[in-house]
C-alpha cells in the first residue's frame, strides 16, 4: 500500500487558476527554484486551462516520486470563497524526490491537444482521462524500478 497525502487548494474566484498552479508548484518545490520548478512552470498554461475547467474538482493532479503519492484537488465558486475545506500547508516530505511523475486530470474531449501540448515542455507530467483513475501499474511503468518489488499477493500467500 502507498501512502498518500492530499492537498486542497482555493481556487477561482479566490484566485485564478494560473495562481492556483503557481501555489500547487510551490508546494510540490517547496519553494525552491531548479528543473523542476522549471519543468512545472513550463506547462503552466496547460495546466491552468485544466484548473479553469475545474478537472481537478473531484479528479486530483497526482504525483508520484520515490515517496508517498501526493494528491491534489481544488475548490471553487463559494467553497473557495469560504475556504474552510483548503488545506494547502507544507508536506511534511519531498513529493518531487528521485524518479518524480504529475499527472493532470483532463477532460476527454480535450485530452489529445492536452497531452500533445504538455509532451512538448515534458515527459514526466502528463495527462490523463478525468474519469481515470492513476493506478499503481500506471505509477511503475511511469517510474524505473530497481531491486526488489513486493508481490502483496505472494506476501500475503493468497
Amino acid at each position: 500500500m502507498t501512502t498518500v497525502a492530499s492537498r486542497t487548494f482555493r481556487s477561482t474566484p479566490q484566485r485564478d487558476a494560473l495562481q492556483t498552479w503557481t501555489a500547487i508548484v510551490d508546494l510540490l518545490t517547496q519553494c525552491k527554484t531548479g528543473a523542476a520548478r522549471s519543468e512545472l512552470l513550463a506547462v503552466a498554461g496547460v495546466a491552468a486551462s485544466m484548473i479553469a475547467d475545474q478537472a481537478p474538482k473531484d479528479a486530483a493532479i497526482v504525483t508520484t516520486c520515490d515517496g508517498p503519492r501526493t494528491r491534489i484537488y481544488c475548490i471553487y465558486d463559494d467553497d473557495a470563497i469560504e475556504g474552510s475545506d483548503a488545506k494547502e500547508d507544507a508536506l511534511g516530505f519531498d513529493p518531487l524526490k528521485g524518479d518524480w511523475r504529475v499527472s493532470l486530470p483532463c477532460p476527454a474531449d480535450d485530452l489529445a491537444w492536452v497531452e500533445g501540448a504538455l509532451k512538448q515542455h515534458s515527459s514526466r507530467i502528463t495527462a490523463r482521462d478525468l474519469d481515470a483513475a492513476v493506478t499503481m501499474d500506471d505509477a511503475a511503468s511511469a517510474t524505473k524500478t530497481e531491486g526488489l518489488v513486493l508481490d502483496p499477493k505472494r506476501f500475503l500467500g493468497s
